[in-house]
């Protein structure tokens, strides 16, 4: 597990040379001062000190197959031998070999051929996305979202992600999105179980059609003002929100009948996070469109992808110069993104990510026993939540929260005599939300460690 050394002094003169010389607008510090990190390894990254930090986050979900994974990090030492780097007009393997892999697994799994168009990360794939949408639709620009969602914070996507701060000081672009809500079974009205909650706020949506005065469909020429609706499947910012089974089923039925497209954002629930390739799997409904990012190339590489049928992306409608960017399938890349789905295909993911995914909601739930402020726990594959209340259980503690943040990432927890950080990320629609993904390929004693300091970091930060 080695680190780059580093002493307080020079600590301190980065921190300082960040403060004068580094924009704010890209980055976000969660404590103050911020942590610099010198090394990671698997579930855990290191401080100066060499104290571990075991990360529950993964950076957002990138890291699904663990820091410093020695498969992928040899792909990437051979690739440097054979072909670094080639301008974006040109042909090289793992470029076509990874839009293969991709689209056949999708036309395998829903029946629909199409393909595979690349560029440099999540929110750059949702830019494209928007053109392959707006190109099909004949330049509609009106899309639905949802209330919690999150697609990026470029100028386009910032339009389709609910929250107005992203876009406050810039206005929209081109997009403007109806926002709907999204089912939070936590919160759902008394007295629903979680399955008539789903079919309410499909009725809900639906009910936007009955009439031309609903102000999105005009029946007389049969035609909808919106393009497509964006979904993440499970909410990512938005608190890792698991809809009810029947939600998305009940959803496309009416996209189906108005004909608007369905767009399935798997940026941050890709790639096996919730124990299928995508998450929009276990809802039985079949995407337009599909983005994903990410853990595709483990968080080595900026290089994402979306997914379209043919019939939105073929070279007839979406001829070449549509859209462009010069490290678009760079080979680096789309080698990692390769062996990603080479790994993928070689070993039962799903079965290995549902059972430590259970177990480590065993464990939340044992956890939500013995602390009353813990209001909800659940997840779906290793994409876990737990909601910090009050002590009624219901009522969001921000504040709470953020005193657990501020001290594991002290590095002052206690693991068996010896100094250790735990790393975590902060969601929900009232920042209440502990947003759990750990490595695909944690340890079951790893969980239990992760358990143990959430257990541990829950009490001291109530009695600070």
């Amino acid at each position: 597990m080695m680190h780059q050394s580093m002493n307080k002094e020079t600590e301190q003169q980065l921190l300082a040379d960040e403060a004068k010389y580094c924009s704010f607008g890209d980055t976000v510090h969660y404590v103050e001062p911020p942590k610099i990190f010198t090394g990671c390894d698997g579930s855990y990254m290191f401080d100066i000190e060499g104290t571990p930090y075991l990360d529950l986050q993964m950076w957002y979900s990138a890291v699904n197959f663990g820091y410093k994974n020695t498969r992928l990090n040899d792909v990437v030492r051979k690739q440097l031998g054979i072909l670094p780097q080639a301008a974006s007009q040109y042909l090289h393997p793992t470029k076509i070999e990874l839009a293969k892999t991709i689209a056949q697994d999708m036309e395998n799994k829903f029946g629909l051929p199409g393909r595979v168009h690349f560029n440099v990360g999540g929110s750059q794939c949702i830019e494209d996305s928007l053109k392959i949408v707006r190109n099909a639709c004949q330049g509609k620009s009106l899309m639905f979202a949802f209330e919690g969602g999150y697609h990026g914070r470029t100028l386009g996507a910032s339009s389709i992600t609910s929250s107005y701060r992203y876009r406050r000081r810039y206005g929209h672009f081109g997009e403007k999105a109806h926002f709907i809500p999204f089912p939070y079974p936590f919160r759902r009205p008394k007295g629903m179980s979680a399955e008539e909650y789903g079919e309410h706020c499909v009725n809900e949506f639906a009910r936007l059609f009955e009439t031309e005065y609903n102000g999105v469909w005009d029946p007389k020429v049969q035609e909808a003002e919106y393009a497509a609706f964006y979904i993440e499947p499970i909410q990512g910012t938005g608190g890792y929100v698991i809809p009810p089974r029947n939600f998305f089923t009940g959803i496309k039925k009416v996209l189906d009948q108005y004909g608007i497209l369905l767009v399935v954002d798997e940026i941050q629930m890709g790639f096996y996070r919730t124990g299928k390739l995508w998450s929009i799997e276990h809802f039985g409904v079949t995407p337009d469109v599909l983005v994903f990012a990410k853990a595709l190339t483990n968080g080595m590489n900026p290089l994402g992808g979306v997914w379209a049928r043919e019939e939105l992306i073929n070279p007839t409608i979406f001829p070449p110069g549509s859209t462009h960017s010069t490290f678009a399938s760079n080979p680096i890349g789309t080698s990692l993104g390769l062996e990603v789905m080479h790994m993928l295909q070689e070993t039962d993911y799903e079965s290995m990510v549902m059972a430590k995914g259970a177990h480590f909601l065993e464990g939340l739930q044992d956890l939500q026993k013995r602390h009353k402020e813990i209001g909800d726990v659940d997840g779906l594959g290793l994409a876990l939540r737990a909601e910090i209340c009050t002590e009624d259980g219901f009522t969001p503690n921000k504040a709470l929260l953020d005193k657990m943040v501020d001290i594991g990432l002290s590095g002052d927890l206690d693991w068996q005599g010896k100094k250790i950080g735990l790393v975590l990320d902060v969601g929900g629609y009232y920042k209440n939300v502990i947003t759990l993904a750990p490595s695909l390929h944690i340890s079951t004693e790893e969980i239990d460690q992760a358990l143990a300091l959430l257990d541990q970091l829950l009490t001291r930060s109530k009695n600070s």
